[in-house]
């Protein structure tokens, strides 16, 4: 076992530097990695770096020796798609020119992989190659269980402009959500920093935080129909992109959960006769384009959400179609 030095290729720009070691060498353990993270021995254009470190095309990443495993990869690779996978992907796709593809993400469909996590939308972007060189990549993310638009970069270049587009705040995402219950007002502002709470039977939480313990998380919402104050449907527009924001600003300071979060909303989440499935969907994306112009794409609502609309008598919504603007 030697030092060797391993440049980045363009498949991988934008790939957390952990995620591009559990792709090209398996058999290292995300443990072994911080550590060796801490102690200086990897190191990404010669300067320390950490597992969330966002790597591009031409970096050079230091590995040092590391335990015998499975042969690591020489460079990207395509990976296996099922027909069925393939076709999914391809049916859910909202628009599409050479620079992004927009997704209409299932409900119950990972983005990513982790812990006990082996189908996810990440790997089986290699069917939406195309006639692309490069592989899409993600440029944003949806929680499993939340459905609707997610958009995918066609190049490296592409990544990064989106990627800095989300950062800033020039992407306008709007959700819908049913919750349980009627929120006191119509529409307004909420402004509750939020903070990850490890630990307990439902695992990872985020829950209000005080002061500056948390980070700052802002939501607008607006109400869209009321049944019998038993369901709300309100349209929901997150000025920030914090983790699970919306469920627990809607839980937390609404006291309305989303319709089917009982990871938030415990038994107060479920109406009897509806599905539990997550009521969350990504309704629509505006975002600048790369090219010029923004991209704006709304995407239907998911099964289970329509049967809910139609039980609640919210009626069917019309679906708008995806396009770009000068």
């Amino acid at each position: 076992m030697t030092v060797q030095t391993r440049t980045v290729h363009a498949a991988d720009a934008d790939s957390r530097l952990d995620r591009w070691f559990r792709r090209y060498f398996p058999q290292l353990t995300q443990g072994a990695l911080q550590k060796l993270l801490r102690t200086g021995q990897v190191r990404v254009d010669g300067k320390r770096a950490e597992a969330s470190t966002r790597l591009e095309r031409g970096q050079e990443v230091r590995i040092p020796p590391i335990p015998e495993g499975p042969a690591p990869d020489t460079g990207p690779r395509v990976r296996e798609v099922s027909a069925a996978d393939a076709k999914m992907l391809e049916q859910a796709i909202l628009y599409m020119d050479d620079q992004v593809i927009a997704l209409d993400k299932p409900h119950g469909l990972a983005v990513q992989g982790g812990p006990n996590i082996t189908k996810h939308l990440d790997g089986m972007l290699d069917a939406l190659r195309f006639d692309h060189e490069e592989r899409p990549r993600l440029v944003h993310r949806l929680d499993r269980d939340t459905s609707g638009v997610i958009l995918l970069a066609r190049d490296q270049r592409s990544a990064s402009f989106l990627a800095a587009n989300f950062r800033s705040r020039d992407a306008e995402k709007t959700y819908w959500a049913i919750v349980v219950g009627q929120p006191q007002y119509e529409g307004g502002r909420i402004d509750m920093p939020l903070a990850k709470q490890g630990g307990g039977p439902m695992g990872e939480r985020v829950v209000p935080a005080q002061g500056k313990e948390g980070a700052f998380a802002v939501t607008e919402y607006s109400t869209m129909d009321v049944a019998r104050r038993h369901a709300t449907w309100l349209e929901l527009r997150p000025l920030t992109g914090r983790t699970h924001q919306l469920r627990v600003h809607c839980a937390a300071a609404l006291e309305c959960p989303i319709l089917g979060d009982g990871k938030y909303g415990g038994q107060a989440a479920h109406l009897e006769g509806m599905s539990h499935s997550l009521h969350l969907h990504a309704r629509r994306l505006s975002i600048p384009h790369p090219e010029g112009g923004r991209i704006e794409v709304t995407a239907p609502l998911p099964p289970h959400m329509l049967e809910s609309f139609a039980t609640l008598g919210f009626g069917k919504p019309r679906n708008a179609a995806a396009k770009r603007t000068a």
